[in-house]
């Protein structure tokens, strides 16, 4: 059978959920009904890495994006992200579409329309660490990771369309994911 030459881009916790700060996931092992998906679809798969367990490592705390927004991160999620950017480009050289870069929304790091913020800092004996996590709140935005790849993108004249994956709303990423095959 002839290959598609069609490949998606996927926030690394779609495969590998073990990957989010713990508590956080909404699902098992991976979020099989968008990996299905884009398997049906007929779309080859490559996993990003997640820029906030590469830094702090499984067993880390939750963040919100103002903890992220510094030189050093925005530094580390371009190099991590460099292997993946000669990836694309000699993809693209061979004919191949990469049809999108799947997000997921909420995230600090990989949302795409939707981030988390908050006023965190301090030490956890602080009196005011309650009424900074009452704080947490969901804004309009991207993360960090997006923020950098979206630069890299137009740095490079790289048009991929970057997608948030809502997983509250599944049947709205279906519609994105079933219209980019």
């Amino acid at each position: 059978m002839k290959r598609d030459k069609k490949i998606v881009l996927i926030a690394h916790c779609i495969l590998n959920c073990n990957s989010k700060v713990e508590g956080l996931s909404q699902y098992r092992g991976a979020l099989s009904e968008v990996v299905s998906l884009l398997m049906e679809q007929g779309l080859g798969i490559i996993q990003l890495p997640c820029p906030e367990l590469t830094v702090y490592g499984v067993k880390r705390w939750g963040h919100v994006k103002e903890q992220f927004n510094t030189p050093y991160f925005r530094k580390h999620c371009r190099e991590v992200f460099k292997p993946y950017l000669e990836q694309i480009k000699d993809y693209q050289a061979a004919d191949y579409q990469i049809v999108g870069l799947l997000g997921i929304e909420g995230s600090p790091s990989c949302g795409v329309n939707r981030s988390c913020s908050g006023d965190w800092g301090g030490t956890f004996s602080s009196p005011k660490l309650e009424f900074n996590l009452n704080n947490v709140k969901s804004i309009d935005g991207a993360g960090i990771f997006i923020e950098e790849i979206r630069e890299i993108f137009k740095e490079e004249e790289i048009g991929i369309p970057i997608i948030g994956v809502d997983e509250k709303d599944l049947k709205q990423t279906f519609k994105i994911i079933k219209g980019l095959s």
